[in-house]
C-alpha cells in the first residue's frame, strides 16, 4: 500500500507496509536513515514534532559543537563507565570521521582553542538543510520518506501504531525492521520526553532509570536553605570566571586535582560548563548519600601562600572589600560568595579566610529537573542489546542515540556518540535483514 511522503498533505492511509521504520528525527535517526537509504533500503522516518532535528538546531544556536579533536583513546574515556561500549561505535565514526562527514555535506569545520570542533559558519541550520536535501534527493539509493506529527504508541497486534493529528485515525505500520531513536528526557518541548520507557519496559527490555546529565544544581546555603534573598537579588545570573572546582581525589572525571573554567550563579544554585563537567559525580553522590559538595577556588592562578600573605597584609583603615579587591582582585560575585557561605567571624581569621578563597565549600541540595538538563543518563542498557544494537527481547528492533544507557560531557562528545550509534545500528540492520 502506498504511503504519504509528508504528514502535511492529506492522509487517509491507515495501514502502511514498510521496509525500514525509523522513529525519531534526531542525529542518530537521521544518520541511520542516511546510511540505509544510500544502501538502497526504503526508509520511513517518523517524528512527533512538525520538523526533524529540533534539539540539534537549539544546541547549535550559540555555535554548533560538532565533535572534539581530542585523540583516542582519551576521547573514549569521556564516556566512562560506558567507554568500551561507546568506543565500539566510535570505531565506525569518531571525531575525524564526523568532520569528514560534515565536509561531504559541504560544511567546512575548524578546531577552536579548547579543541572543540565547529562548522566554519558556527551554525547548525546550514548543515541540517544540506543533510535533509541529501536524504530527500540522494544521488544514489532511495529517498527517505518523512512523516511528521506522528507520535509512536508502541505495538498493537504486531503492528506499530502512530497517533496523528486531531480527527485522524492512528496510522498502523507493518515494518520489516525498526530503529528506535527516541532520545532521552531532556528538553521535552523539543520532542524527547522519555515516555518510550513505559512502552518498552513491559516488553522485558532492561532500562536504567533516566537521570539528568550536564545539569545545574540547587545549593544548600549556610542556613540550610538556598541562596539568601540578598545574594539572589544582587548576583543571580552573574558569571564566575577564572575559577576552579575540585572534588575528592577519586573523582573519575579528573576533577580531583581541580579544573579551571567558569559557571553561572542562578536564582537557586549554579549551572554552566564547569558545573556540567562535574555533574555526573555530583548527581550520583546526591542520589547515593543525599549530600554532595565541591570546593571552589576563587583564585586558581595564585597559590595558597600568596593569598595568605595578602590577607595578612595590614589593611589600615580600608574595608575588607577594598583590601581584597586591591591586593587580590576579589570583587563582585566572588566576594558575595564569601559573605554568603562563610561564618561572619571569618574576617578575623586570616588562615581560614585564605582557605575559603582557595577552597570555598559549596554544598548542593539537588540536581535541577531533568527537563532543564542538556542531556540524560540512563536508558536501554548494554545488556538488553546485541553488539549490533538490536533488542534481545525484540528481534528486528534496534535502538540508537540518547535513549541508550550512556552519558558524556559537553564538548562534542554527545553529538559524536549519537551519530556513531546511528551508524552502528544501521550497519546492524543491513547485516540482519
Amino acid at each position: 500500500m502506498s504511503s504519504p511522503t509528508s504528514s502535511s498533505s492529506p492522509d487517509s492511509v491507515n495501514l502502511l507496509d514498510a521496509d525500514v521504520v525509523i522513529v525519531g528525527g534526531g542525529p542518530a535517526g537521521l544518520m541511520a536513515a542516511d546510511l540505509l537509504a544510500h544502501a538502497g533500503r526504503s526508509v520511513h522516518l517518523f517524528d512527533a514534532m512538525p520538523s526533524v532535528g529540533r534539539k540539534f538546531l537549539l544546541a547549535g544556536r550559540g555555535g554548533l559543537n560538532l565533535t572534539h579533536s581530542e585523540p583516542r583513546p582519551q576521547f573514549d574515556q569521556r564516556y566512562a563507565p560506558a567507554q568500551a561500549w561507546v568506543g565500539h561505535w566510535l570505531n565506525g565514526m569518531d571525531g575525524e570521521q564526523v568532520r569528514a562527514w560534515a565536509q561531504a555535506l559541504g560544511i567546512d569545520t575548524f578546531i577552536g582553542s579548547s579543541g572543540r570542533v565547529f562548522p566554519t559558519e558556527m551554525k547548525a541550520a546550514p548543515l541540517l538543510r544540506a543533510w535533509l536535501h541529501r536524504l530527500r534527493h540522494p544521488q544514489s539509493g532511495v529517498p527517505v520518506q518523512f512523516h511528521m506529527r506522528h507520535r509512536w504508541q508502541g505495538w498493537e497486534a504486531g503492528l506499530q501504531v502512530f497517533a496523528r493529528g486531531e480527527g485522524q485515525a492512528p496510522l498502523k505500520v507493518k515494518a520489516q525492521v525498526t530503529l528506535l531513536a527516541l532520545g532521552g528526557a531532556s528538553w521535552p518541548r523539543l520532542g524527547s520526553d522519555g515516555s518510550w520507557t513505559a512502552l518498552l519496559s513491559p516488553k522485558g527490555v532492561d532500562i536504567a532509570a533516566l537521570l539528568p546529565a550536564n545539569c545545574g544544581f540547587d545549593v544548600l546555603g549556610r542556613e540550610g536553605a538556598g541562596w539568601s534573598e540578598h545574594f539572589q537579588s544582587r548576583f543571580a545570573g552573574e558569571p564566575l570566571k577564572s575559577v576552579a572546582i575540585r572534588m575528592d581525589s577519586s573523582s573519575a572525571d579528573g576533577l580531583g586535582q581541580g579544573r579551571k573554567g567558569e559557571f553561572v550563579v542562578t536564582q537557586n544554585g549554579v549551572e554552566g560548563s564547569l558545573i556540567y563537567a562535574a555533574s555526573a559525580n555530583l548527581r550520583d553522590a546526591l542520589q547515593q548519600t543525599g549530600a554532595a559538595h565541591f570546593e571552589l577556588d576563587l583564585l586558581p592562578d595564585k597559590s595558597f601562600e600568596q593569598v595568605l600573605a595578602e590577607v595578612k597584609r595590614p589593611r589600615g583603615s580600608r574595608s575588607w572589600s577594598s583590601h581584597l579587591k586591591g591586593r587580590l582582585g576579589l570583587q563582585g560575585v566572588k566576594m558575595g560568595l564569601i559573605h554568603e557561605l562563610c561564618p561572619a567571624d571569618i574576617w578575623t581569621q586570616p588562615q581560614a579566610l585564605a582557605q575559603a578563597i582557595k577552597g570555598l565549600k559549596v554544598r548542593l541540595k539537588a540536581a535541577r529537573p531533568m527537563a532543564e538538563a542538556i542531556s540524560t543518563a540512563g536508558g536501554v542498557t548494554e545488556g538488553a542489546l546485541t553488539p549490533e544494537l538490536m533488542l534481545r527481547q525484540l528481534p528486528g528492533v534496534f535502538c540508537a542515540g540518547e535513549m541508550l544507557d550512556w552519558e558524556a560531557p559537553t564538548g562534542g562528545y554527545l553529538l559524536t556518540a549519537c551519530l556513531a550509534s546511528g551508524k552502528r545500528a544501521a550497519e546492524g540492520i543491513l547485516g540482519w535483514k
